[in-house]
């Protein structure tokens, strides 16, 4: 659908962007938001500091490899992985891939550093989410092809879209109407307090796919720029995903979406253009799946049984003559401490620096442990190849 007339299309098309105070909604969403303050503070407290950059890096490749599969590109974590060290496939395809998940989580770092802060819902920042991650993709990924006519348009990075278009049922807004609804889009959004930030965020998820601001990447930039809310609004460390909870309910969270873009459908269905009760509906479904998100994540880092876990993957490694004989003793000593100091490696491992250092440099080999240098303190990694043995279910097995 290619035009670039403005339709005159109201922003007020877009209303209810939030479930008001009045809502027959509004006390089941709080309770849900303030469950989620409060297990989502709780996890970032029970782990320790060192550990959390390590879990975050692991978390930002399930983020992408799930995010990437709402796509239909399913780049399995351990391939990621292997891109962010520069080893691509031999296979055209699957490198676009590669470069693709490397591209998301390079944004994805970027919003975890802070360069989102305090304006995740700014229609300049939705623009350099969107121009950060398609600079960064190689070029048979930045072209669409129009199902009506069958040109092949390419998706310039960070540029608002100027044709019509339509996603599934949904006639999106005039091209030339865009701007406005993102300005709206950040006047509603981006003055929230902490409380109304997280109750309102699935809501701003939907409304940016509605107004569908790009040609293509509109569901990325979404579920970049909820990543980039929750952060700020719970300050989650990073160490939780949405995206892993969507992607398993991806025909719910797709339905969701659908049901949100309809017509109010009578009196008791708020006052806006289109339906309350869908947008409740999905910010149920959305705080419910970020709540089972952080469930699942603490009861993977359970001291004890994450430290079961690595302890017996260290031992058979051991026996397979993989790793030296007490490095099993190291893990669990990093795992204690959160970091450990090189000098006191000998002491632990009860032998002189030369078997020390072997110990620390296999462990090192096997992406288990990192250090900044070869001489400041060590610390726990979380290898993607390693993810179905120490923290299992946090994304399928690669076959083969």
């Amino acid at each position: 659908m290619k035009s670039v007339k403005d339709r005159g299309e109201a922003v007020s098309q877009m209303e209810p962007l939030l479930i008001g105070d009045g809502s027959r909604h509004r006390a089941l969403l709080t309770d849900l938001a303030l469950e989620l303050a409060q297990k989502s503070a709780g996890l970032r407290r029970s782990l320790p500091e060192s550990l959390l950059a390590s879990l975050a890096n692991l978390v930002r490749s399930m983020n992408c490899y799930y995010s990437n599969l709402i796509e239909g590109h399913d780049t399995h974590p351990v391939d990621i992985e292997r891109a962010l060290k520069n080893d691509y496939s031999k296979d055209a395809k699957m490198r676009d891939l590669q470069e693709e998940a490397k591209a998301h989580i390079t944004v994805q770092q970027w919003i975890d550093a802070g360069g989102l802060k305090g304006r995740a819902v700014n229609a300049d920042s939705l623009r350099e989410i969107h121009c950060r991650f398609c600079e960064l993709l190689p070029n048979d990924l930045l072209w669409i092809v129009d199902p009506a006519t069958k040109e092949r348009i390419k998706v310039i990075p960070g540029e608002l879209r100027h044709r019509d278009v339509a996603a599934g049922e949904h006639i999106a807004i005039s091209a030339p109407a865009v701007p406005r609804f993102l300005h709206r889009f950040e006047e509603v959004y981006g003055r929230l307090g902490k409380t109304e930030t997280i109750l309102a965020t699935a809501s701003a998820h939907h409304r940016l796919t509605w107004i569908h601001p790009f040609l293509d990447g509109n569901g990325r930039v979404a579920r970049l720029m909820s990543h980039a809310t929750m952060l700020d609004a719970l300050d989650t460390g990073a160490v939780w995903s949405i995206s892993r909870g969507v992607a398993r309910n991806v025909d719910a969270y797709k339905a969701h979406l659908a049901a949100c873009d309809q017509a109010r459908r009578n009196d008791l269905d708020g006052r806006g253009h289109l339906s309350e009760e869908s947008l409740a509906e999905f910010t149920r479904f959305f705080l419910s799946i970020c709540i089972d998100q952080v469930t699942f994540t603490e009861r993977l880092m359970q001291p004890d049984q994450l430290r079961a876990r690595i302890l017996l993957w260290a031992e058979e490694e051991i026996r397979l003559d993989h790793l030296p004989l007490k490095s099993g003793a190291i893990l669990e000593a990093v795992l204690y401490r959160g970091e450990l100091p090189r000098g006191d490696v000998a002491a632990i491992v009860g032998s002189g620096d030369r078997h020390s250092r072997r110990v620390v440099s296999a462990l090192i080999k096997h992406g288990v442990l990192v250090s900044e240098t070869s001489r400041t303190p060590v610390r726990l990694a979380f290898p993607a190849t390693l993810a179905s043995r120490w923290m299992p279910g946090l994304f399928p097995e690669k076959a083969g």
